[in-house]
């Protein structure tokens, strides 16, 4: 360089040998409790319960770092978080990175190589440049996020009080950890660019140094506020010291908090194939009848529980939290991970149950498995397996809602939740022009599981009805199973009863091998969900919603369509349909082809919001405190809707549901609760 300027870094500059020497004394002792931390929580990942479906694939890890490089998960449903966290992150890596290369080149190749030490010259102008920009990029993230706790004060961000909850953090210390965090990082980045301004300004700004263009400009600033040379020499060991000691804290503070996140979450995403988020593991695979000790919870549950960063998404969408029930998703991971961290540091007594302990019993009972939580979560959380493992324990206990062990006992005794004779299930074929066909008999194409809010419930039987009659009209070759069709058991499954489950699933295959069919179809969500992700079929089995089959027909011709509905309609989204089996499309295309005008809700499509019936809540009384049930609010979300007088269902449950919130709501005059399937025969 001109004038013999070396091009580098001064490493430890102005600094003392003894200075030098603390410094090395204290990194060694960070990473020491760093690496101390790190293996606690290592040791209590492995006295987990090891998953046998965890498998390596190689190319889902390489999807999620692709995703968590750009923020996917983030950024989805909150572009301002998202954003800010992008940020933050490639900020945060960028600076991360270069320290590692002072380390290399300073640390080792200076003492060990030094013909070939490679921070100066070129590389060093450029890296500098880059540093500064991602430098720049990480303050920007952490203003976006401080802006938007101080500014926006979102509900989701603030902690509640949870007393029944044994051990549970209070809302302070989580607001402390939360502010220590961001505050310590932005205490990193700012100081980090002020101490290479006053390192610029202390070697008298070296021409070159403008590639770092941050610190050349904050080294004028400094020397037109008055600040010498020496003056700067003076006060840079200071400062130097004091932000080395911040990193060196935030090094050592990060198995200890939620800063653990930063490396739990690269696992929790990565382990986790997207398939598996609505997946239920079969009891047997645990042989304690459900989660009673945090060791039965799996090892990636154990990493995925401490990846979770409090952000609220959960608690947001979740219906339960939304309608003043006593669950929060956020509250149930937070309350197992503060008593893992505590039961695990010793080798004795484990305190009480999780199921009814660690996690009461109300908030257990209050989840809807809607998947809302799991569907929202950033870092690849699995609420809902977690707590039907957790409700598994309470049904091996005894300890179930008078109502949900109502349903159960009929489900036992009769094969359907109304306690009716099998012989009443096919009564809603009375009145049909046609007689509908018995697969056990017959052969058919499509075998109808028809479910028992379709067969049993008055509301519900008139869909039924119109749903046959629309397959009819078109020619489809169906029939249904008669008496020999029992619940499908997805509620029963999902409020813990898997033995029950089990047990539904044997009659129902056996009456299934007894009939002559090609495909499945139901009318029902929750059906739909158990029969074509959840029973073992050998050879598989196309099982379809009414909606997919009738959106197919339609647009085969095969349903000819004679006129214009001309309706204003709004379409609720079932959770089984939608979130856990990805189908949005077909009702919107057979609304839009009877002519229906679709005015969305705010809620819809994936952000859909749950009827409240799900998980065996449609059999269970409200608790205490609930200002609105889920229903309630979304038949107010749909009537809101300027010029809408139906809201579209294509789920027994939604309509029984929204029927009867209509009419809590004073609503049912000026808003009719149709299924799709009358909307469409209307067309004909």
């Amino acid at each position: 360089m001109p004038g013999g300027e070396l091009v580098e870094r001064p490493a430890f500059y102005a600094l003392t040998v003894w200075q030098i020497v603390a410094f090395y004394l204290l990194a060694a002792a960070a990473l020491g409790v760093f690496f101390y931390g790190s293996y606690r929580k290592l040791r209590k990942y492995l006295r987990g319960r090891p998953d046998p479906e965890a498998k390596f694939c190689l190319s889902r890890l390489v999807r999620a770092a692709v995703g968590i490089l750009f923020n996917r998960t983030i950024v989805r449903g909150d572009w301002l978080a998202g954003l800010g966290h992008l940020f933050l992150f490639w900020g945060f890596a960028v600076l991360f990175i270069t320290t590692l290369v002072v380390l290399v080149d300073f640390d080792i190749l200076k003492l060990l190589f030094p013909e070939y030490r490679f921070y100066r010259g070129d590389f060093y102008l450029g890296l500098s440049w880059v540093a500064d920009l991602y430098g720049v990029f990480l303050l920007i993230g952490l203003l976006m996020l401080l802006a938007r706790r101080l500014l926006m004060k979102l509900p989701r961000l603030k902690y509640l009080p949870r007393p029944e909850a044994p051990g549970f953090p209070s809302p302070a210390a989580m607001l402390r950890e939360d502010w220590f965090l961001l505050l310590l990082l932005l205490l990193l980045g700012a100081g980090g660019f002020l101490l290479e301004g006053l390192r610029i300004r202390a070697t008298g700004e070296p021409g070159f140094e403008t590639a770092s263009f941050v610190g050349w400009a904050i080294s004028g600033w400094l020397g037109a506020a008055g600040v010498t040379t020496a003056g700067a020499n003076g006060v840079f060991p200071y400062l130097w010291f004091s932000h080395a000691l911040a990193g060196l804290v935030l090094v050592a503070y990060l198995p200890y908090g939620k800063g653990w996140h930063m490396l739990a979450a690269w696992y929790s995403l990565g382990m986790q194939p997207e398939e598996n988020r609505t997946k239920l593991p079969r009891a047997t695979e645990n042989g304690s009848g459900g989660y009673e000790r945090w060791q039965d919870l799996t090892r990636d549950e154990l990493v995925s529980v401490d990846a979770c960063t409090r952000c609220g998404r959960c608690h947001e969408a979740c219906p339960a939290a939304g309608s003043g029930f006593p669950l929060s998703p956020r509250d149930v991971v937070l309350a197992l991970r503060t008593h893992a961290d505590a039961a695990s540091k010793t080798n004795g007594a484990d305190g009480p149950p999780l199921a009814g302990g660690v996690v009461p019993q109300p908030w257990l009972w209050s989840c809807t498995s809607c998947l809302a939580c799991v569907d929202r979560c950033p870092v690849g959380v699995r609420h809902v397996p977690m707590i039907v493992q957790m409700r598994r324990y309470l049904v091996a206990q005894g300890q179930v809602e008078a109502g949900q062990q109502d349903a159960l006992t009929n489900v036992t005794r009769y094969g359907n939740s109304f306690g009716q004779s099998a012989r009443n299930r096919s009564k809603w074929t009375q009145g049909l022009e046609f007689k509908v066909k018995d697969a056990r008999k017959e052969p058919v194409e499509y075998l109808w599981f028809t479910g028992d809010y379709a067969s049993y419930d008055p509301r519900v039987q008139g869909v039924t009805r119109a749903t046959a009659r629309l397959l009819e009209r078109a020619g489809v070759s169906f029939g249904i199973l008669y008496e020999a069709e029992q619940n499908s058991g997805n509620d029963v499954r999902r409020m813990g009863e898997e033995g029950l489950f089990e047990m539904l699933v044997e009659k129902n295959q056996a009456a299934l091998g007894k009939a002559q069919f090609q495909h499945l179809l139901t009318t029902d969500p929750h059906t739909y969900h158990a029969l074509k992700n959840e029973y073992p079929w050998e050879n598989g089995r196309r099982v379809v919603h009414h909606t997919e089959l009738l959106a197919e027909l339609v647009e085969a011709g095969k349903l000819p369509l004679q006129k214009q509905v001309e309706l204003p309609v709004t379409y609720h989204d079932p959770c089984y349909l939608g979130r856990y089996n990805g189908v949005y499309d077909a009702p919107r295309r057979l609304l839009a082809a009877a002519g229906a005008t679709l005015f969305e809700m705010p809620r819809h499509g994936a952000q859909g919001y749950c009827c409240g019936a799900g998980g065996g809540r449609i059999w269970a009384e409200d608790a205490p405190g609930v200002h609105e049930r889920p229903a309630e609010s979304r038949v107010r979300e749909a009537a809101r809707l300027a010029g809408v007088g139906t809201l579209a269902v294509s789920c027994p449950k939604d309509l029984v549901m929204f029927l009867d919130a209509a009419k809590t709501a004073g609503l049912d005059a000026s808003l009719a609760v149709r299924d799709v399937a009358e909307i469409l025969e209307k067309a004909l």
